[in-house]
């Protein structure tokens, strides 16, 4: 029977990038056509802002459902344009030198590279192109009826403790053996997906996961580029 495959799972947001989707979010609402709608939609963004807070640590699922109410009736061609935008002129320049590197050597090393992140797919899809090293890449997909954005996720919303879960079909799915295989992320959440392989590693972790990643000794990385 042949080897198993290893993998390394690396959440964008913190890792790989310094901007999560609240900045895309209030991005996004700023360009809405119409004086009065780009004011409710930035209003509404802005007031989302402080609820994904403080919900960032503890339920990402509901801050991610509450962050992306504010593409409300944005057509999808809308989207992909402003998503490139959003990408070229923004994201882009909110890159982690260290985090791309990591990538680059887990692929160097022979592991499978997949990224995890809260961010919609127009915009996520894009960044992957610019990343060579992304074998698969998992993020949120905004639900469209009539070609216009609803304001709701796609089921499942990635963000929360259901990464855990997720790890395991996926490990089933590709034939990857989860003790050989490594995870870097950052937040509270993530701690099911981190406790999952057999190298975790938390990067720039927020309070929680740091708390936690001391508590069960492992490795703690902290960098700004």
């Amino acid at each position: 029977m042949s080897a198993k495959h290893t993998a390394a799972f690396f959440r964008a947001e913190g890792v790989l990038v310094t901007s999560g989707v609240m900045q895309a979010a209030m991005f996004m609402a700023g360009q809405r056509a119409g004086m009065r709608e780009r004011a409710l939609r930035f209003g509404q963004a802005l007031a989302s802002a402080p609820v994904f807070g403080l919900l960032g640590q503890n339920d990402r699922t509901l801050g991610n459902r509450v962050a992306h109410l504010c593409y409300r009736d944005m057509s999808e061609d809308r989207v992909v344009v402003l998503s490139e935008e959003y990408v070229d002129d923004v994201l882009s320049e909110k890159v982690l030198d260290s985090g791309i590197e990591l990538m680059r050597k887990a692929k160097a090393d022979g592991h499978r590279v997949v990224v995890l992140s809260e961010g919609i797919s127009e915009i996520m899809e894009r960044m992957r192109e610019k990343w060579r090293y992304v074998d698969d890449l998992v993020c949120n997909h905004l639900e469209y009826r009539g070609g216009k954005a609803t304001g709701k996720l796609v089921e499942p919303v990635i963000g929360g403790y259901e990464g855990g879960k997720w790890l395991t079909s996926y490990a089933a799915e590709h034939d990857i053996d989860l003790s050989r295989s490594f995870a870097y992320a950052g937040h509270g959440p993530d701690l099911l997906l981190l406790s999952a392989v057999g190298h975790p590693c938390a990067v720039n972790p927020d309070f929680t996961l740091r708390k936690a990643a001391r508590e069960a000794d492992w490795p703690l990385m902290d960098y700004k580029a």
